[in-house]
C-alpha cells in the first residue's frame, strides 16, 4: 500500500516559496497500476522525486507497506531505493555495456543474490515482459526501443519491490507501442502484486490505469478510478 497523506514540497524562488506539492494526500493500493497524469509544472516531477525517496517533502507522510519513507535516515533511505523501489525511466537508462539478462541481474548483484538465483530470476522476468530468449544476450543497441523498456519493466522488477515508479514510461515509443507497455504494466501490477505508480501528461495512459490522479499547479485536482 502506497499511502500519502498531506504532503507538500516548497522550494525558495528569490524572496518567496513556490508550493511544487501543494498538500496532497491520495492512496494506491498494492496489485494496483496508477497513474499521476499533469502537464509540465503540474508538480508530477517533484511527487515523483519525493515517492522515490529522491528527496523529502517540506511537511506530510509517504507510506510505504505503513513505513514512512520521510522518517528514514541516509542508510536506511539507500536500503529502501534498492530494495523496495524499482524505477522505469522514459529513457530506458540501460547499462550499454551489458546485455538484456545482465541488466536485470545487476540490482540483484547489489542486492547480494547468488548468480544462479540472479540468472534464474531474470530469465523469468525477461520472458514475463515478452523478450524471447535468443535475445537475452543482445546489448541495448541491438533491441527496439520498446524491447529495452520491456527489459528495463524486468530490471525494475527484479528485486521485488513493493513500488515501481515509472516516468514516462511510454515517452520514447510510438502510440502503438506504446499501448503495449501500458498494458504490460497494468498486467504486471496484478501478477506480480506490485503497486506501480506511472507520472506522465499523458492522457492516453489514464484509460488503462485502475486509478488516475490528475496534478494541476501542485495540487491534486481530480480522482477517478
Amino acid at each position: 500500500m502506497l499511502k500519502i497523506m498531506s504532503v507538500s514540497k516548497k522550494f525558495k524562488s528569490g524572496d518567496s516559496f513556490v508550493n511544487a506539492v501543494d498538500n496532497i494526500s491520495l492512496e494506491v493500493a498494492d496489485g494496483t497500476f496508477a497513474a499521476i497524469v499533469g502537464k509540465s509544472g503540474s508538480g508530477k516531477t517533484t511527487l515523483l522525486s519525493l515517492l522515490g525517496a529522491l528527496d523529502r517533502p517540506t511537511s506530510g507522510q509517504i507510506l510505504v507497506d505503513d513505513r514512512d519513507i520521510c522518517r528514514l535516515g541516509d542508510r536506511k533511505l539507500i536500503d529502501y531505493r534498492r530494495n523496495k523501489i524499482g524505477f522505469v525511466f522514459q529513457g530506458y537508462n540501460l547499462v550499454p555495456n551489458l546485455t538484456a539478462i545482465e541488466n536485470v541481474m545487476l540490482p540483484m548483484e547489489f542486492a547480494g543474490l547468488k548468480k544462479t538465483e540472479r540468472k534464474k530470476r531474470a530469465a523469468r522476468l525477461l520472458k514475463e515482459v515478452g523478450i524471447t530468449e535468443e535475445k537475452f544476450n543482445r546489448k541495448p543497441t541491438r533491441l527496439s526501443g520498446g524491447e529495452q523498456q520491456r527489459v528495463a519493466i524486468a530490471r525494475a522488477l527484479s528485486n521485488k519491490p513493493s513500488l515501481i515508479l515509472a516516468d514516462e514510461p511510454t515517452g520514447n515509443l510510438d502510440s502503438a507501442t506504446g499501448k503495449v507497455i501500458v498494458k504490460l504494466l497494468e498486467n504486471l501490477a496484478k501478477t506480480e502484486n506490485t503497486t506501480i505508480v506511472a507520472v506522465t501528461h499523458d492522457e492516453s495512459i489514464s484509460k488503462d490505469a485502475k486509478q488516475t490522479f490528475r496534478l494541476r499547479d501542485g495540487k491534486l485536482v481530480s480522482t477517478s478510478s
